[in-house]
């Protein structure tokens, strides 16, 4: 099955941001993909410590688009993630959705883990002080398997990953990112392929990339990762598309060669 990562550069502008997704989408679906994945929000990636002006419902503009471009290529679509409105709540949610090929939503997933870190210059972020966390491990149940889902500074708590196993048979965990410069040249990498080692699955990281406005960057290199830990995609420093075939047989055999999720004893 061939996967496509959307890699943007992602601004204040949700127009301009939209209309590049689409882009992309179309060009991913062109180049015979099954699943395209965009990254961490993908729609509005706003400046640190701003507003969401866009934050929007399940039924809003951004999900109703994502809707309509997995319907109209027949793709299924992870909608990397968006500022979801709370009502009675001025946080949002940091919520990733993933759209089936008949444009129905498969499953939502709200990022747990918050980016509360001291980075240095440019690296400082306070995530928890506009976004609220949240709480439901998801593995979405699909003709094409389980599919875990999780958002950027989640691939640093493992114990995620391992919930989701013992919760369902996990072929795909899919990671969408705007992962920080400071981190992601030692980190990005190291972390994703673990991921796919530890849990025997392909691992599906669409990222953010470039400069997205004053004091505001990301750190690129969007990754996919078979289950032996190979890295099977990766793209530059510039947004585009990159695809990469899944081989779900090889996945079949690397369990049955080294059945680790079997002689799990904690």
């Amino acid at each position: 099955m061939r996967v496509a990562l959307v890699q943007m550069c992602s601004t204040d502008d949700l127009a301009a941001n939209l209309k590049a997704a689409a882009g992309f989408v179309d060009e991913a679906a062109e180049r015979g993909a099954a699943f395209v994945l965009l990254p961490e929000m993908f729609a509005y990636l706003r400046r640190e410590g701003q507003a969401f002006p866009h934050a929007q419902g399940l039924d809003g503009e951004i999900v109703t688009s994502l809707r309509e471009w997995a319907r109209r290529h027949r793709i299924r679509l992870l909608g990397g993630s968006f500022a979801e409105r709370i009502d009675g709540e001025e946080r949002v949610f940091n919520t990733s959705v993933l759209i089936d090929p008949q444009g129905e939503v498969e499953a939502v997933y709200r990022k747990i883990h918050l980016f509360d870190v001291q980075l240095g210059p440019g690296g400082n972020f306070r995530e928890s002080a506009s976004i609220a966390p949240g709480s439901d491990v998801v593995v979405a149940e699909t003709p094409i398997g389980g599919i875990g889902l999780s958002v950027c500074y989640d691939l640093r708590f493992p114990e995620l990953y391992r919930e989701m196993a013992a919760r369902a048979d996990v072929r795909f965990i899919c990671a969408p990112s705007a992962f920080a410069p400071q981190t992601g040249k030692d980190h990005w990498e190291v972390l994703l392929r673990a991921r796919a080692i530890e849990n025997q699955a392909f691992v599906l990281a669409p990222a953010q990339c470039g400069t997205h406005g004053p004091k505001r960057s990301s750190h690129g290199r969007s990754l996919a990762v078979d289950p032996w830990g190979l890295v099977l995609a990766q793209a530059g420093d510039a947004p585009g598309v990159v695809t990469a075939d899944c081989d779900r047989e090889l996945l079949e055999r690397i369990r049955g060669k080294i059945p680790a999720l079997q002689h799990r004893r904690l």
